[in-house]
């Protein structure tokens, strides 16, 4: 799936922590009912078998609103099942790997905390950067800060889009106004809310404010 730049406006990143009494493709199908423009499926600890099952149904679901779909780390799983693409981190297969696994037609991310990384992001045919933690999150233990004159400098050193993860909620979402970022992507801000459809509308509505502005 060729993607542009609008498609990572509000990215969604999944997380079984919050299911509840729920299945992951119904709390999915609520965020894409209410507007997310990218979805990638997160699993530290899934059995292989189960995440690929999962990963089939998840894509059904993005291909039926046609949102693109990346798979987190698993660059197996996305091969498996042709996803769109991937998003890697720091410490996970470099882009150049990645790409020279999943072929130029894929979508490739990269999580990156300053300039440097996301120059060599770019330089190795990333598509996109994940740069984070621009707030304080619960999410990823391992997430550093990243300051807004980081995230600014990133922005523009590099050529490709640029989305902040990290902490990010409706109520702060307006504090990276001017940073040169085209979009979030957020966790709890969606799928720890209790009614995931609206709160996927306000924040997209915030979000589009605060690129806008």
């Amino acid at each position: 799936m060729k993607f542009a730049k609008e498609d990572l406006l509000l990215y969604a990143v999944t997380d079984r922590h919050w299911l509840k009494d729920e299945t992951l493709e119904n709390q999915v199908e609520k965020a894409l009912q209410g507007g997310a423009t990218f979805l990638q499926l997160r699993e530290k600890s899934l059995d292989d078998d189960i995440f690929l099952a999962e990963a089939k149904e998840i894509q059904k679901l993005c291909k039926k609103y046609q949102v693109p779909f990346v798979i987190n780390d698993n660059v197996d799983i996305a091969l498996a099942i042709d996803a769109d693409g991937v998003h890697v981190g720091q410490s996970d297969m470099e882009a150049l790997d990645v790409r020279k696994r999943l072929g130029p037609d894929k979508i490739i991310g990269v999580s990156a905390q300053n300039v440097q990384q996301a120059l060599l992001a770019q330089k190795h045919g990333a598509d996109y950067l994940g740069v984070g933690a621009v707030f304080p999150t619960g999410s990823k233990d391992d997430a550093e800060d990243v300051s807004f004159e980081t995230l600014k400098a990133i922005c523009q050193a590099v050529d490709i889009p640029v989305i902040a993860i990290g902490g990010i909620t409706k109520e702060n979402v307006s504090e990276l106004k001017g940073s040169g970022i085209c979009g979030i992507a957020v966790i709890s801000a969606i799928f720890a809310q209790k009614d995931i459809k609206a709160a996927t509308k306000e924040l997209k509505k915030r979000t589009m404010d605060m690129v806008q502005s």
